[in-house]
């Protein structure tokens, strides 16, 4: 049986920081972050906008009334939990108004959890071959203010749904996973952000990514030049390159090398505009790939690598589906759908990353109101995360 990616849809924070504001601010050479990272910009959410209103936006951009009712597993990857208890996936499948008749649970092993979602989702439906089942990667990356993590922030979500012959992309059977007990990066229950060893956490990232790509090589009998592309777990554009040199061949024909170069660039556009969504920034990629090169065509195999700090990483792969061009956007009008975002100062960042929900005596809390996607967190009432749709007019 075919399974496989369906649908992708994705949503993002209606704010944006532009890097070279962040530069000024900062005393930085903007070329730091423009060449040194390969970013132009960061999405950065409200209070209002959390994993769930972003999950939801994403999904209900892909979803019809008839996956509605035949969804009957909903699975929440990220590492930006609301809850020690209740799943996200819990609030989403409400919101969506997905059939009652449901599993509905959350993932987490820092960005790598959504692949292990996959994982799942494909046996669930091996074993109940009308199921369709949605897999959302939601997340908002936060960093203190001033520290060298900064600059790779970002927040949005990536929703996947899997069905029998899907119509943008196959998954293969043949993945190979790695685990290492590390401390490259973590968030203890007591920190609001993540404690970081960035240089650690990079040479983490390419070696083992270049272990677990040499020994999948190795297992399946397999080598770059079949496949069109590869994408790449993207904390930042800049360490997805060095990791695609890592293992770029070189001695692979000239021909094949350019088109996994221009595929590559093609696969990072989107994380330029947006900065880093933990679990979703793989399949982010995978998006931008997909909706903006010229050369990939059906029938193409794609390689894909997923990283989370910890650390685990895995190596797998899919098949382009007949006629997947058909379910997807065009490059240039994503893009342009990011351009609407509101700039923020450095200062109106600074407020922004600030305020967090202030929980009076009763365990209530109100807030400002702010521009999200279709969902927006209204209030706390006794402890109570409240969730509202918002109306076409932002009200």
């Amino acid at each position: 049986m075919k399974i496989g990616i369906d649908k992708i849809g994705f949503a993002t924070a209606q704010y944006v920081l532009n890097m070279d504001d962040l530069a000024n601010s900062r005393s930085v050479d903007p070329e730091k972050f423009s060449t040194g990272l390969l970013l132009q910009a960061l999405s950065i959410a409200p209070v209002t906008d959390d994993i769930v209103t972003l999950g939801a936006s994403a999904a209900q951009k892909i979803l019809t009334q008839a996956d509605k009712e035949n969804i009957d597993m909903v699975i929440v990857a990220t590492e930006s939990g609301i809850d020690q208890s209740k799943a996200a996936a819990v609030y989403i499948h409400q919101l969506l108004g997905i059939q009652p008749f449901a599993r509905s649970i959350e993932m987490k092993e820092a960005c790598y959890s959504a692949t292990a979602a996959l994982d799942y989702a494909k046996l669930h439906i091996g074993k109940n071959p009308d199921s369709k089942v949605l897999v959302i990667a939601s997340d908002i990356a936060k960093y203190g203010i001033g520290t060298p993590g900064e600059s790779t922030q970002g927040a949005g979500s990536v929703a996947m749904l899997l069905t029998k012959d899907p119509a943008i992309m196959v998954l293969h059977d043949q993945s190979l996973a790695l685990t290492r007990d590390i401390m490259d990066f973590w968030r203890p229950n007591y920190s609001v952000t993540p404690y970081v060893n960035g240089m650690y956490s990079t040479k983490q990232y390419l070696d083992m990514l270049k272990t677990s790509w040499d020994e999948y090589q190795k297992r399946f009998n397999k080598s770059l030049a079949d496949f069109a592309a590869f994408c790449f777990h993207i904390p930042f554009p800049k360490l997805a390159l060095k990791g695609f040199n890592k293992i770029l061949d070189k001695q692979l024909p000239e021909a094949v090398k350019e088109k996994l170069k221009d595929n590559f660039q093609h696969s990072i556009l989107y994380s330029q505009q947006i900065g880093n969504i933990y679990t979703g920034s793989l399949f982010l990629g995978l998006l931008s790939l997909l909706e903006n090169s010229t050369s990939l065509q059906e029938g193409d195999q794609i390689a894909m690598f997923s990283y989370g700090s910890g650390a685990v990483a895995e190596i797998f792969t899919g098949t382009l589906a007949k006629g997947f061009k058909k379910q997807l956007l065009k490059g240039q009008s994503r893009l342009q759908e990011l351009k609407k975002r509101t700039v923020l100062s450095v200062t109106d960042y600074e407020k922004m990353f600030f305020e967090e929900a202030q929980i009076d005596e009763n365990g209530h809390a109100s807030f400002d109101n702010y521009k999200t996607g279709p969902f927006a967190l209204k209030e706390i009432l006794g402890h109570q995360r409240i969730y509202r749709k918002v109306a076409a007019n932002g009200e």
